[in-house]
């Protein structure tokens, strides 16, 4: 006797695109699993790494969650770049999957496939899903928030709105950019009378107390640090003088790091969501979800820079309404849904040219910011030691992390000292010797460095790389004869 089929025809297609996610987050994890090692640590990624062997509840830049997760790598992996990645590489998994549900939630099993897909082919997340730096557990956590509340609508409330609560508030301990969740489910709640009905409910504002006690330990922390990570960040909100060509530089930069095609597709499936938007929850809430921080960030480009990565969290939804759009798609539209897939391929050739110092070129290469770093560090103590130094002192946050990170021992910034609050003083420093300062040379300012020094004698420079990075040459200064307290309050030179 043949098996009825199902009044959907679901029992037919569903298998297929289960198998494709599959065959998908099995290639994901391999490629990032293998760039994670392969590819050099960044100036950001090795300053967090310090974060993590000083475990708190905040830091002066971010919220403290990647530090959490960096340290968890390490323990699991060893203190290598696969271990300070391992981390953000199974989160990018688990976002797919994500991704995956909600779009087939909203449109079938080939939309949430077509959704996971399209996600991984934003250039952004294609190329630097990986790396060890907050927006990545930011974008789980706001993705995990969309899905639960996409659950909500087809489950018990209670269980589905704890859920999302819980990961706005760990959103909220990755990067304070999630803060625009709250304003975003208020307006998908208040768009239509269903909504309006939830509101009236507990479980919203469950949902919002659980978020802020989550949120409450940063706060506290800030609270006990003088409010720096609050200055730090939320100053950025204010403005000091219009300069609209920041908007421009916005916009044309995320269309293509979102990827041309998908950037026109989620414009499209946009759309839609907003004439449907009291017939269709779910793909209005992914663009409610859209809306309070794409406000802020189009707000802030017209009079400073919005930096390329701030709003990866928002990509997800992105993915969902281009995979909307992009059902039964003809004529232009398939092409634009056929051309897709080249930014996962572009993507796989940026991770390449990370990990291969084979490919590097000369002048703007960013990949040559990668290079050279263990060199360096043996150059510089070799330097060290010449010199009768006991310290290596720099005067940015990335180079002493890079040289922490290749295992250069008794390294301090000696500027900014609020970023290292409570770290104490680096192993096999001892301040009250001689150091040596090395840094890029416009970095460093001799009469500056003579205001927290009795003595400073610049030396000859030394080389990092191969010679065709563009900042290549470091400059060396010896210094003695203390005149500030290097770890309390450091030199402003």
């Amino acid at each position: 006797m043949s098996r009825p089929p199902s009044p959907s025809g679901s029992a037919r297609v569903w298998p297929e695109p289960r198998i494709g996610l599959a065959v998908l987050i099995a290639g994901l994890a391999v490629l990032r699993l293998v760039s994670a090692g392969a590819v050099p640590l960044t100036e950001d990624e090795a300053y967090y790494r310090l974060w993590s062997q000083h475990l708190a509840l905040g830091y002066y830049d971010h919220p403290p969650m990647i530090a959490w997760w960096i340290r968890a790598g390490t323990v699991l992996a060893g203190d290598t770049p696969l271990g300070v990645r391992l981390l953000p590489c199974l989160a990018n998994l688990v976002a797919t999957a994500l991704v995956f549900d909600i779009g087939r939630l909203a449109g079938g099993g080939r939309t949430g496939l077509t959704a996971a897909l399209f996600y991984n082919c934003t250039l952004t997340v294609g190329a630097a899903a990986a790396l060890a730096v907050p927006d990545v557990p930011a974008g789980l956590f706001w993705t995990l928030a969309l899905w639960a509340l996409v659950r909500s609508l087809h489950g018990t409330d209670a269980r589905w709105w704890a859920l999302a609560g819980a990961a706005a508030g760990l959103a909220c301990l990755s990067k304070y950019s999630a803060l625009f969740l709250a304003p975003a489910v208020l307006l998908w709640l208040g768009a239509s009378a269903e909504g309006r009905k939830r509101l009236a409910q507990p479980w919203p504002w469950i949902a919002a107390a659980l978020a802020v006690a989550l949120f409450a330990a940063n706060v506290a922390w800030n609270a006990q640090h003088h409010w720096e990570t609050f200055d730090k960040q939320f100053g950025r909100a204010a403005a000091s003088q219009l300069a609209p060509h920041y908007l421009i530089e916005f916009l044309a930069g995320q269309f293509l790091l979102f990827n041309p095609a998908l950037a026109i597709l989620a414009g499209l499936g946009a759309a839609n969501a907003w004439r449907q938007r009291t017939e269709r929850p779910i793909p209005w809430l992914m663009l409610a979800s859209l809306i309070p921080f794409l406000a802020y960030l189009l707000a802030h480009s017209l009079h400073d820079r919005v930096q390329a990565h701030w709003p990866v969290p928002l990509y997800s939804a992105g993915a969902v309404l281009a995979a909307l759009a992009a059902r039964d798609a003809g004529g232009w539209r398939k092409a634009l849904v056929q051309c897709a897939p080249l930014g996962l391929a572009l993507s796989v050739l940026a991770l390449a040219h990370a990990a291969l110092p084979a490919t590097d070129g000369g002048g703007a290469d960013p990949a040559l910011q990668l290079r050279g770093w263990p060199g360096l560090a043996r150059t510089v103590d070799a330097a060290r030691l010449k010199a009768g130094a006991a310290w290596v002192g720099t005067l940015s946050y990335g180079t002493a992390a890079q040289l922490q990170a290749a295992d250069l021992a008794g390294v301090l910034q000696v500027n900014e000292r609020a970023r290292y609050e409570g770290f104490g003083a680096p192993d096999r420093a001892d301040l009250s010797q001689p150091g040596l300062i090395v840094d890029l040379p416009r970095r460093i300012d001799p009469a500056k460095l003579a205001v927290c020094f009795a003595k400073v004698e610049p030396l000859p420079g030394v080389m990092r790389a191969d010679g065709r990075a563009k900042d290549e040459r470091y400059g060396v200064v010896r210094v003695s004869g203390s005149k500030v307290d290097l770890i309390k309050n450091g030199c402003p030179g």
